[in-house]
């Protein structure tokens, strides 16, 4: 039996790496003679650069960078097992958890820190990036970025727009002579899992501003400057990103990494997908088993195990999911691949001690998985 084993992070618990690995151990007790391929995903968020560069065999690239509020920190990206690709999530550089409760404030947090480690591949030679952009702190417009990359953002009086988005009201003219020349020839896709546009009530600030310290006086402030950004992009650059779906992603980040680098959104699990060649290895396997940390409906809305589903459904192989916890709505994802899941507390409990234990408990729950799978081979047998 070839089983693809492809969870996703159980968050706050273990990486999806880690799983993988108790999965693994928790099946194995059963069918010893299984063969298990352990493909470890993300949907572009947390856990996407672990997750890549584990399926690939890449490595970890340490780099100093500017914080979302400009203090220096100590961020990474990885590069994937071909050399040539670098992954990359800008919350370790410009992400809200790197900014305390009491500090946030999108008018001045800035995306710089992402830029300088897009700036970090291309010094390492890198031709193809995949950047995850969940998890924001910022709502810039991906201005910071783009200031990295060698971009200036210039008022009426010809000086140079200091950090943050709320700066962005003030701009005027946008130079891209200095932008780096290596961008030309390298191809940049971006994980982006929702579609909101840059402004307007369904847009960047709107959604998702309060989450990162805005009033509702700053909401207000806030879309109105990325507005005249985009207008003041439309005019200079000649694109037109306010209403392309995703350009509200990570504070407006989607539409500077299409209006500046020319980048690509796609579905993050697409991506890693891809990155990982899991059709080609899905294609053989007699078992997919799949999870994350919480199966409910919003399980069928991108997440990662529904893509793992809809590829391996594409075969015809057989798809089970086990889970941190199941909602009372996660019947609707037997519609969409997924054949069967499981829960993996045993009995009530408070969320500590699953955490606590969650090694084991996924590993018990791997195993009665494959007890049950043995059941039904001996009745097919009959």
């Amino acid at each position: 039996m070839r089983i693809i084993v492809a969870p996703d992070s159980f968050k706050g618990c273990l990486t999806a790496w880690e799983v993988a690995e108790r999965i693994e151990s928790g099946f194995l007790q059963v069918w010893r003679d299984a063969e298990i391929i352990k493909i470890p995903i993300a949907d572009g968020g947390e856990g996407t650069v672990q997750a890549l560069i584990r399926a690939t065999q890449g490595f970890i690239v340490p780099v100093d960078v500017v914080g979302p509020l400009g203090t220096p920190l100590r961020a990474y990206f990885g590069i994937l097992g071909d050399g040539e690709t670098a992954v990359i999530e800008m919350a370790v550089a410009s992400g809200l958890p790197l900014v305390p409760k009491q500090k946030r404030n999108p008018r001045l947090a800035t995306s710089y820190g992402t830029g300088q480690l897009i700036k970090a591949a291309l010094d390492r030679g890198c031709k193809k990036m995949i950047i995850g952009i969940g998890g924001s702190a910022t709502n810039d417009g991906g201005a910071g970025v783009a200031q990295a990359l060698g971009v200036k953002f210039l008022t009426k009086q010809g000086a140079e727009l200091s950090f943050g988005g709320g700066k962005l009201i003030k701009l005027d003219t946008i130079d891209v002579s200095g932008i780096d020349p290596r961008l030309k020839d390298t191809e940049i896709v971006v994980a982006c899992d929702v579609d909101n546009p840059l402004c307007g009530p369904h847009g960047a600030t709107a959604v998702y501003g309060p989450q990162k310290g805005a009033t509702v006086e700053m909401v207000g402030e806030l879309d109105r400057a990325l507005h005249h950004y985009s207008m003041v992009i439309e005019r200079d650059l000649g694109k037109h990103i306010r209403d392309i779906p995703g350009a509200g992603a990570a504070g407006g980040l989607g539409a500077g990494l299409i209006a500046f680098l020319n980048a690509t959104l796609k579905p993050g699990i697409d991506i890693i997908l891809e990155a990982t060649h899991f059709r080609d290895k899905v294609s053989s396997a007699s078992l997919v088993i799949t999870g994350e940390g919480y199966l409910d409906a919003q399980t069928i809305s991108g997440k990662a195990p529904s893509g793992v589903a809809r590829v391996a459904k594409q075969y015809g192989v057989p798809v089970i999911a086990i889970a941190g916890g199941v909602a009372d709505d996660a019947d609707v994802v037997y519609e969409h691949g997924i054949d069967a899941f499981m829960d993996i507390v045993p009995y009530p409990m408070q969320l500590e001690e699953a955490i606590k234990r969650g090694e084991y408990l996924i590993e018990r729950a791997a195993a009665r998985i494959a007890r049950m799978l043995q059941v039904g081979q001996q009745l097919n047998n009959r």
